[in-house]
């Protein structure tokens, strides 16, 4: 059964808590509950929720530092992928998470689910482009071409951050014709959900 082989791993190898678990089933029932109506996650993924889209944001919690007064912001994170899901597993309450939606439907799933699950996190509605962020970390998935993520961050983002993204196999193809635009530090990290899809972490200094 997919749920127990991804709650294993959330618990032994991402070392999620059982609270953070039971969030985690909630929000899987609300994704499924209000996709009945409108598309947040596609239909044929939804037998596979577990593994494509909470244990593929969740592995991102590898990479981030939770233990000082930092702040995280979710760019497009539409169902909350991968922004609730580590707010989820965050236990310091002076870490933030900040998510960045502008579809109207999405958002208020986004604050129902919010006040479900008992999660203090911040829905930033509206253009990204129109905002000023203060971001240690920005993560995303499914959202826009690199080059594109790199030019909105440097415009709105106080520097130096990290942007962190879930990507598909032309990731190192991606990233080569990024540089061809401007120089950047990177690393890439096998995905723990595809063997062909990596996770891109970007050190953005100045």
């Amino acid at each position: 059964m997919e749920f127990d082989h991804v709650s294993s791993i959330l618990i032994n190898d991402l070392k999620f808590s059982k609270n953070s678990i039971d969030k985690l089933i909630l929000l899987k029932n609300s994704i499924i509950e209000f996709n009945k109506h409108y598309n947040l996650i596609s239909k044929s993924t939804e037998s596979h929720i577990w593994s494509r889209h909470i244990l593929d944001s969740a592995q991102l919690v590898k990479y981030i530092d939770f233990d000082d007064e930092k702040h995280l912001s979710d760019f497009g994170t539409g169902a909350g992928f991968p922004g609730i899901v580590i707010a989820i597993y965050n236990n310091n309450p002076k870490f933030h998470v900040n998510l960045h939606e502008k579809s109207p439907v999405k958002i208020k799933f986004l604050s129902k689910l919010l006040l479900d699950i008992d999660l203090k996190v911040k829905i930033m509605p509206g253009n990204l482009k129109d905002q000023k962020i203060n971001g240690d970390y920005i993560v995303c998935r499914a959202f826009k071409k690199l080059p594109e993520i790199l030019r909105i961050s440097r415009e709105i983002a106080k520097k130096p951050y990290k942007i962190i993204i879930l990507k598909g196999k032309s990731a190192q193809e991606e990233v080569d014709n990024a540089l061809k635009q401007s120089s950047f530090e990177y690393k890439l990290f096998n995905s723990m959900t595809d063997k062909e899809s990596k996770v891109l972490i970007i050190d953005v200094l100045k």
